[in-house]
């Protein structure tokens, strides 16, 4: 499954320099992937939600990581993003693989004339605010190749984040597929198209949980390293109406369900995870924390460096 690198673009010259990329980039680390998923373990189903302790129960405050200091044993190297001759897709892949697990929104969007509609799934999609509920959109390149999902999102001012979950990964993988451009994403998928209420683009029937959204506004990024290049839109968008299948919901309809969301995260490269278990920690109470905190010495002033 594509991240926000990789979907096609509007026009059909911009979409041949994008595959260009996608392939400079490499992001396939195996020659022939199939003869190494062959090798693996099936899929394993798993019936509902587990919990789990956490790795130390009996964690006290100052105590740090729960690894017996094995973490501080190793040394970090720096890494400067603008260092002469590392490429940007050094960064790119860099962080992909180390900002995870990063939540998956399965965007869909219609032209605002409805010729036209798109399906592409963006890694670089965020939840930053509840009231009202807010969510952010990252786009690869400007507004002067901008793929079919940003113009479509910008032309009409709407859209839906549909979310990703195990029983349709391999549908919505099948939107990041080079295809000529102009070929719909919709059939390629065979997903169902199901109608919304307050904006025009369809919603994945799929999905266990989908969200119309308004265009707020968008924010276009230049590059550090290429001064001019257009590299990246941010798109800021409101929900404005949520759906959840109703088996997942509970009754005030304020909670929905793992078990049945079955949700999947992107990692780095060609990598996703599976969300199967959870740990559940309160948060703490000053009144309580404070009992072993200052007979130890740990309730001090902030300082930096401590």
């Amino acid at each position: 499954m594509s991240t926000d690198h990789e979907q096609r673009e509007q026009d059909p010259a911009a979409h041949e320099q994008m595959m260009d990329s996608e392939a400079h980039v490499k992001r396939n680390p195996h020659p022939d992937f199939k003869s190494v998923e062959g090798s693996r373990p099936g899929w394993r189903e798993q019936e509902g939600w587990t919990f789990t302790k956490t790795r130390d129960p009996n964690w006290k405050p100052g105590q740090g990581a729960n690894d017996g200091g094995e973490c501080l044993k190793h040394n970090h190297v720096d890494i400067d993003p603008y260092q002469d001759g590392r490429p940007a897709t050094f960064n790119y892949k860099l962080l992909i693989s180390a900002i995870i697990p990063r939540p998956i929104g399965f965007v869909s969007t219609r032209s605002k004339d409805g010729s036209s509609t798109n399906l592409a799934p963006f890694s670089y999609t965020q939840l930053i605010n509840h009231d009202p509920p807010i969510f952010v959109i990252g786009y690869a390149g400007g507004f002067d190749h901008a793929k079919d999902s940003l113009k479509n999102l910008v032309d009409s001012g709407e859209c839906v984040i549909n979310i990703i979950s195990e029983h349709f990964l391999e549908a919505a993988n099948a939107t990041s597929v080079n295809a000529p451009y102009g070929v719909s994403e919709w059939a390629l998928t065979g997903l169902t198209p199901a109608p919304c209420k307050d904006v025009k683009a369809s919603r994945v029937k799929e999905s266990v949980f989908s969200v119309e959204c308004k265009l707020m506004e968008t924010k276009e990024f230049e590059s550090r390293a290429t001064p001019g290049k257009k590299t990246g839109v941010l798109a800021i968008v409101e929900g404005v109406r949520f759906w959840a299948r109703e088996d997942a919901i509970n009754e005030d309809r304020n909670i929905l369900d793992p078990a049945v969301l079955r949700p999947v995260s992107r990692l780095g490269g060609i990598t996703y995870g599976r969300v199967l278990e959870g740990v559940e920690l309160p948060r703490p109470e000053w009144d309580e924390l404070r009992k072993e905190a200052e007979p130890a010495g740990l309730a001090k002033p902030k300082a930096d460096g401590q």
